[in-house]
């Protein structure tokens, strides 16, 4: 039976969007529908919400199933990547409970449009493939190879310019966009490495409706009336 711990990263000072992760739907916070989702799935031993926030860390320690984390000063700034937060709080938890967690799986609180159901099948996609990390996407809009273009030397260009002649969107290759839904990690990989990307890496595939991550005010909007 593997040890398997959820993390939940909120920091309290959201640049995008003022206080994000505190802003209200359905008269609760955002925040709420992640742990909501990591309660229901049954699936962790220990679930914790890692902040930088005071107000964010006194809402999650009401609920009884929540461990709270104090984030250090120094993995809050606006430049602080996320690995080394779940990293961070991996071995804060390790530390507490004395014994390791097998599994780690990050569920972001600006993607409330999941379901539980994603976390489990995301989960057993992981097990079945036997991966180092996962993480969820969905089939990009843009494709690279047809109709996304970047700014070289002031002029507009393909981002990518293949020798063979695409007809339309349908016939370029697949490609997808990290949905900022699902993240999971074996232990060892995520003590040791500051990349999703490994030797074995799968994509769990979500559908455009469950993939929304609110990153402005408009995101918000937008997720509010569909929940």
């Amino acid at each position: 039976m593997k040890n398997i711990l959820c993390t939940i990263c909120a920091r309290g000072n959201s640049k995008g969007l003022k206080n994000k992760n505190l802003k209200r739907i359905k008269n609760k916070p955002l925040i709420h529908f992640t742990i909501d989702h990591a309660i229901k799935s049954k699936i962790f031993n220990k679930i914790v919400v890692c902040s930088d926030s005071f107000r964010i860390l006194n809402y999650s320690k009401r609920i009884k199933e929540i461990d709270t984390l104090k984030r250090p000063v120094k993995l809050a700034r606006d430049n602080t990547p996320k690995i080394p937060v779940i990293r961070y709080s991996l071995i804060e938890m390790e530390k507490k409970y004395n014994k390791k967690f097998d599994i780690i799986i990050d569920l972001d609180v600006t993607a409330p449009l999941r379901k539980v159901s994603d976390i489990i099948n995301a989960l057993k996609q992981f097990k079945k493939k036997n991966n180092q990390t996962l993480f969820s996407a969905c089939v990009s809009r843009r494709n690279p190879y047809f109709n996304a273009v970047e700014i070289k030397n002031r002029r507009p260009k393909p981002v990518k310019n293949l020798m063979k002649k695409i007809p339309g969107r349908q016939f370029a290759p697949k490609v997808f966009d990290m949905n900022a839904s699902i993240y999971i990690w074996q232990r060892k990989t995520l003590l040791k490495s500051n990349t999703l990307f490994t030797k074995n890496t799968s994509i769990y595939v979500m559908p455009d409706e469950r993939s929304l991550d609110i990153d402005n005010n408009f995101d918000f909007k937008i997720v509010k009336q569909l929940l």
